[in-house]
């Protein structure tokens, strides 16, 4: 089979297609074929080096396709299914994966593969996001980042679903257009004073939540966004990582809470996961939400994937398609 891999950690250009031998699964693992895999940040750290690791590695977090074969012991899929997954272990960037049984979900009629491999991921953390970190109240303002991006679009979606006004934050003038269509309220752009406008959008309350994947460039004016009690639940770090934050910036800020959930802590047992990603790929399959993949790249064209990826030229979910 083919496989993308990392050798050395670098820019895309590190990225190489090399033939392994097949994966045969163990005892509670199965084989899956991959029609297509998700392309996202995590993949470009783990690619150079800000998230270290052993090489050669293969990247990719997440994808969709057929169970081939199943290993010993195995109850919760069958050859033949149809399944989703989310795999921390990465590995995805590959025509073949061997994965534990207990972390794939199956895909419903009415969701094609692509569709699954789209969604999964990023529609469980705008899930969790919504749910959970912070819990949405019906009137509740919040702020989404990076709003036309794979997880931004989503999360946008999933807050007006939760009924919340939505201020998104995106960086051209299409992105803009695409977070309105999303069902933004309000959408600014970054080189906007943010505290300034939600202030003025909320009668000088702040919002209830800050939903923030950018990280550094974005924290200070996100912190200075909040209500009193308000939620920062920062999630990603594409324009690097956040600097160590004094507590007492919290307690001046209004008693506020500083989260850096992970989606693994979200899906940590099997009912947790299937209840998360089984409601995802239901709102997808009944039109409730709406996907958009942004672009769809060979298995071999990885490179040119991460590159358009870091460039913030793209918004939705980009796919390898091996």
């Amino acid at each position: 089979m083919r496989v993308v891999t990392a050798r050395e950690h670098g820019g895309s250009e590190v990225l190489r297609t090399e033939i392994r031998p097949d994966p045969v699964p163990g005892p509670g693992e199965v084989a899956v074929a991959v029609r297509a895999c998700g392309v996202n940040f995590h993949d470009v750290y783990v690619r150079s080096g800000l998230y270290p690791g052993p090489l050669p590695v293969v990247p990719g977090l997440d994808g969709a396709g057929v169970v081939e074969a199943v290993g010993a012991g195995v109850t919760e899929v069958g050859a033949g299914d149809r399944v989703a997954w989310v795999d921390g272990t990465g590995g995805s960037y590959a025509e073949r994966v061997v994965l534990p049984a207990a972390r794939t979900v199956p895909v419903p009629d009415g969701v094609s593969l692509e569709q699954a491999a789209g969604v999964v991921l990023q529609g469980m953390t705008a899930h969790y996001l919504t749910h959970d970190t912070y819990r949405i109240a019906r009137g509740d303002t919040v702020v989404v980042h990076a709003a036309a991006g794979g997880v931004g679009l989503l999360l946008v979606q999933v807050a007006k679903l939760r009924g919340a006004s939505v201020v998104a934050v995106a960086s051209t003038p299409d992105k803009m257009r695409l977070a309105a269509a999303a069902g933004a309220d309000h959408v600014l752009h970054p080189g906007e004073d943010l505290a300034a406008r939600v202030r003025g959008l909320t009668s000088g309350a702040g919002a209830a939540a800050v939903y923030d994947g950018v990280g550094r460039a974005t924290f200070d004016a996100s912190l200075a966004s909040l209500r009193p009690r308000g939620t920062l639940a920062l999630f990603g770090q594409s324009s690097g990582f956040v600097a160590p934050v004094a507590p007492q910036r919290l307690n001046e800020a209004g008693s506020v809470y500083l989260t850096r959930p992970n989606l693994v802590h979200y899906t940590a047992d099997r009912a947790e996961l299937l209840g998360r990603a089984g409601q995802v790929l239901r709102w997808l399959a009944d039109g409730v939400i709406d996907l958009r993949i942004g672009g769809r790249y060979a298995l071999g064209a990885a490179a040119s994937a991460h590159a358009a990826l870091e460039s913030r030229r793209t918004s939705g979910k980009l796919l390898l398609i091996p």
